[in-house]
């Protein structure tokens, strides 16, 4: 019998999209929690894995290891087809789902990097950190209202079934600058999300991955 998968995460992390990917295939995974922010502690328990001490990353049953979240959806989805969480190869909307799957890993998920620790590029100056946090925020809020006028939504992004990519935009809108600033900016895209968010197959994961609660979506928008 081969292990299950492996997946490196966090509660209300870049991991949860990949969880709830495999929670709707009806894979077995075992999360190892690692919020890597937290300290070298944390970190180390990826280090392993992914030297870049990031997360999520997972590994497969027979030992291999993928990174970067984008990366991981995508083969989960097309590992999986009788699960219908991506269109085919040959389907119309596959370009689609491919140019949108990697402009938010590159474009927005990306600028988590800095905004997370601006230090990183700007020093310790608090001033210069608090600007360019505002700035990263504004520029995730264009790539969201972007997105939106690009995007003809159904049911969902790319029409009438769920893909992965709902469940990536689902849980990156939950990130600063919060929902409040993703409604004003995609109304379109937020109905796919409330629908993401209201799915009963998600309800318990959601519960325990990344909680809902009184005031979430406004939660630090503007901080």
């Amino acid at each position: 019998m081969k292990k299950p998968f492996t997946i490196f995460s966090a509660v209300g992390s870049g991991g949860v999209p990949v969880e709830a990917a495999m929670t709707l295939i009806g894979l077995p995974f075992e999360v190892v929690e690692a919020p890597t922010w937290r300290g070298e502690a944390e970190a180390a328990k990826v280090a392993a894995i992914n030297p870049l001490k990031q997360i999520p990353a997972l590994v497969t049953p027979d030992g291999e290891t993928i990174t970067e979240s984008a990366a991981i959806l995508i083969w989960l989805a097309d590992r999986y087809p009788e699960a219908r969480l991506a269109p085919g190869l040959d389907a119309p909307a596959r370009g689609q789902f491919l140019r949108w799957m990697s402009f938010i890993s590159a474009s927005i998920y990306a600028l988590y990097w800095i905004s997370d620790a601006p230090a990183r590029l700007v020093g310790e100056d608090p001033a210069l950190q608090a600007r360019a946090k505002a700035a990263i925020k504004d520029r995730i809020v264009d790539c969201w209202r972007m997105m939106e006028s690009q995007i003809p939504p159904g049911r969902y992004l790319l029409g009438d079934e769920m893909t992965v990519l709902d469940l990536y935009v689902a849980v990156l809108s939950r990130w600063g600058p919060r929902r409040v600033r993703f409604y004003e900016a995609a109304p379109r895209m937020s109905e796919v999300v409330k629908r993401v968010d209201a799915d009963p197959r998600l309800a318990a994961f959601w519960a325990e991955r990344f909680p809902f609660f009184d005031g979430w979506e406004r939660l630090g928008a503007q901080g």
